[in-house]
């Protein structure tokens, strides 16, 4: 049961309270824009990183996290709902709408640098990456 506790991942869907975290835990916030179920990459990803028990621990320690997942539509489109917390999160950090897109942001919710979909191999290379993206 510890085990499965200790590599517990909490994705927060809303900035306000992912930065209400972030300034409590004093950590920066990993923002992921994702296609979950028709992006390629997006699921590399999930199943490469965002699953990874060394990510999990890593992200526990270093980030709040935070993802839009803008799911594939089947049939007839619902309208935009402006209110819905993805379309505020796209329309403040990722306008032009690249998938998948990660948005370093401090505990305030300001850019600290943006970066995507990198050819690495393993989910430490990723975490090096997200480490590096803080000092830039």
């Amino acid at each position: 049961m510890l085990s499965a506790v200790g590599f517990c991942q909490e994705w927060n869907t809303e900035l306000e309270a992912a930065k209400s975290k972030a300034v409590a835990q004093n950590k920066n916030i990993l923002l992921v824009f994702s296609g979950s179920d028709w992006c390629a990459r997006c699921i590399e990803l999930e199943k490469k990183v965002w699953q990874n028990p060394e990510f999990k621990a890593e992200a526990e320690k270093n980030w709040v996290l935070l993802r839009a997942d803008f799911l594939q539509k089947k049939g007839e489109a619902d309208p935009v709902d402006i209110n819905d917390p993805k379309i505020i999160l796209a329309e403040r950090y990722n306008r032009n709408g690249f998938f998948p897109y990660i948005v370093l942001l401090d505990k305030y919710g300001r850019v600290i640098e943006r970066g995507g979909y990198e050819e690495f191999s393993t989910a430490k290379e990723y975490i090096e990456y997200f480490k590096k993206l803080g000092k830039k």
